[in-house]
């Protein structure tokens, strides 16, 4: 069975990715929780992979690690779990938005970081953050317009690497209260309904432990 090693629920948005998209597709594995103020986190990471940053991908002899990398791991291995869709046109722009994501927004992440339990609703985004929304529900209302007839996703009916690779977004910004149109509020709407957003939402809430640097 897979093994995926992830942090804390909570603060983790690199861990939600490929946790959702094992749990959405049915994928079975399990899950090894590091807090990330666990005692020696870095020392019983680099146990599981050399980059020592979590999440780690574990099949038998194999390890794979970053979140993209995993999703196409689990595309090869799993073919019909519909990790990417089938379209070409819409696969090769789940997989470009999907390493634009893994690459960028940095602004973005920094000043909002991941924190589900915590709501913040007076912090107006700099004119960074603002570029980083508006590129990113830019990236939502092109799929949504150019393949997501078939269903509420980015690609239509089936939540894919893409959708994956975006929650924690959709977390951030239900966190902060960032404004968005009618296409991303349906959209923001949809992930928090899938019964995987909902299992992660759900454990982060039930979790305790406190990581400063993402408190604002």
């Amino acid at each position: 069975m897979l093994t995926l090693v992830i942090a804390d629920k909570n603060y983790s948005s690199w861990s939600m990715r490929p946790w959702l998209m094992l749990t959405a597709a049915g994928i079975a594995f399990e899950e090894v929780m590091l807090p990330f103020n666990s005692d020696g986190w870095k020392d019983k990471v680099l146990g599981y992979s050399a980059a020592g940053c979590v999440p780690v991908l574990i099949d038998g002899a194999v390890t794979v690690w970053e979140s993209v990398a995993i999703l196409e791991y689990l595309h090869d291995q799993h073919p019909e779990a519909g990790v990417w869709p089938n379209d070409p046109a819409a696969r090769a722009y789940a997989r470009s938005v999907a390493v634009e994501m893994a690459a960028g927004f940095r602004a973005l992440r920094s000043y909002y970081p991941m924190n589900i339990r915590r709501h913040v609703p007076d912090r107006p985004p700099t004119e960074a953050v603002a570029a980083d929304i508006a590129r990113i529900t830019a990236i939502w209302r092109e799929m949504r317009q150019q393949f997501g007839a078939g269903g509420p996703y980015l690609c239509g009916a089936a939540f894919s690497g893409a959708d994956a690779m975006y929650a924690p977004v959709v977390a951030r910004f239900l966190g902060y209260d960032v404004e968005v149109g009618p296409v991303e509020r349906a959209y923001i709407e949809a992930v928090v309904a899938h019964p995987a957003y909902a299992a992660w939402q759900a454990a982060a809430l039930q979790e305790t432990d406190i990581v400063e640097a993402d408190e604002v």
